[in-house]
């Protein structure tokens, strides 16, 4: 069955929960009557007449409900999701405390789970997960279709145990990794020097607190006499809003640096500059690719939309949302999006569709080496996607790879590209070690 089609049985479904989880509930505001809700409501009495009425065995109405909440939350955003009550707890933080995942950051594209990013240094990193692969089957259980949050619970388990992920990649066969569950990870920032007083600093995680070690690695290139900086935000996904304007007010002293926003585009919080946070004002050039997300996109956008940086490399990925869990009578929960990150202009990074998701960078460089990852934008969910014809359960794969399996680094066109605007910028350096 084609996603779409797929879609419009979960939105039949949707409407349901809809009628019977909030009841007889009417809108006041006014609407155009293909969102009106009485219509809406007349529509959702009749499909629930015809399940109780017509349906071929005696319904579970329970059953019935869970499912549609499960719709209705799945036509949403990957994020927005239905939760039963054993997944409220865990989620308010009174269940499976020992878990651990593999460290990969991931989303859900046209129905396929779909990995962003793996943390360097990770389980999953050593393991061969790459930005760009579709999880097909997690262990024998297949992925398509079931929510994000629920694909994320069966990569989770106790550390040191072993789950197996069947990977779809472009212009490839389908292969099999053998992950270890764990949360080693590298530091979340690194930097080195390069001829012609140059410094690169890697950001490697922007979770709660991290933004200081990207501050002293970057006060260490600093009294190494750096002049100009490559911020390297390839692959970083994930993170908290605040590291990334505290990592942005680095390079910038002044002015908006990022917004978050609700309803219509409404500006809930306005995140703007410290002064005397600034450290760094040489020449930067930012590398992004479809592995920068959340957080690296509000350090990345604030950068050029400032003409404090060019970025180089490809489209990031485009996230950065906050949930916000209700609850309900039964104990289960809806888990839902009420605040968007945006740019300093207003442009949410998560947008209506792919096209308009992302920070697309000012000089595009490809990776070869990438030439395998599959395009976010290029997915359909329907069955004549690129990705190819899923291999059935019982198959077995055509090609398993060993952990620490690795191939010759090729040559990074995006740093290098990056280093040659650097050398050819004449601007002068100013900047503080404290």
């Amino acid at each position: 069955m084609s996603f779409r089609a797929k879609f419009a049985l979960i939105l039949l479904s949707a409407t349901l929960a809809l009628y019977t989880v909030l009841g007889g509930w009417i809108s006041t505001r006014a609407q155009q009557p293909a969102n009106d809700p009485n219509a809406q409501l007349r529509i959702f009495e009749s499909v629930l007449q015809h399940i109780q009425n017509d349906y071929v065995d005696e319904p579970n109405m329970e059953k019935v409900r869970a499912g549609a909440l499960r719709g209705l939350a799945y036509g949403l955003d990957p994020y927005s999701t239905y939760l039963t009550p054993d997944q409220v707890r865990e989620y308010s933080g009174t269940g499976r405390d020992s878990q651990v995942g593999i460290g990969a950051e991931m989303s859900q594209v046209a129905s396929y789970l779909y990995v962003i990013a793996p943390m360097k240094g990770s389980p999953a990193d050593h393991a061969g997960v790459r930005t760009g692969d579709i999880i097909e089957y997690i262990d024998s259980k297949a992925t398509r279709d079931i929510s994000l949050y629920d694909a994320k619970q069966l990569l989770n388990g106790s550390a040191g145990t072993e789950v197996k992920l069947r990977i779809l990649r472009a212009n490839s066969r389908p292969l099999t990794l053998a992950v270890k569950r764990g949360s080693s990870r590298a530091p979340a920032a690194e930097a080195r020097m390069e001829a012609g007083k140059i410094g690169v600093l890697r950001i490697n995680s922007l979770a709660d607190a991290e933004a200081a070690e990207a501050r002293s690695r970057l006060q260490e290139l600093i009294k190494q006499g750096v002049q100009k900086v490559v911020l390297d935000l390839r692959g970083t996904a994930g993170g908290s809003i605040s590291e990334a304007v505290s990592v942005a007010n680095l390079f910038i002293k002044d002015g908006t640096i990022a917004l978050t926003t609700g309803r219509e585009g409404k500006t809930l919080k306005t995140f703007t500059a410290d002064p005397k946070a600034t450290i760094f004002s040489g020449p930067i050039v930012a590398l992004i690719d479809t592995g920068t997300a959340g957080a690296a996109e509000v350090v990345a956008s604030a950068l050029i939309e400032r003409n404090r940086s060019q970025l180089v490399g490809e489209k990031s990925f485009g996230a950065g949302a906050e949930q916000q869990l209700f609850t309900l009578r039964g104990g289960d929960g809806l888990l839902l999006t009420t605040v968007k990150w945006a740019t300093a202009s207003g442009k949410p990074f998560l947008g209506e569709d792919r096209a308009h998701s992302g920070v697309t960078p000012s000089v595009e460089v490809k990776r070869p080496e990438l030439a395998e990852a599959i395009n976010p934008e290029d997915l359909t969910g329907n069955d004549d996607d690129t990705v190819g014809r899923p291999p059935q359960p019982t198959e077995k794969p055509e090609v398993t790879v060993a952990p620490n399996a690795t191939k010759p680094a090729a040559e990074d066109v995006q740093m290098k590209k990056a280093l040659e605007l650097l050398r050819e910028s004449k601007q002068a350096a100013t900047q503080r070690a404290a």
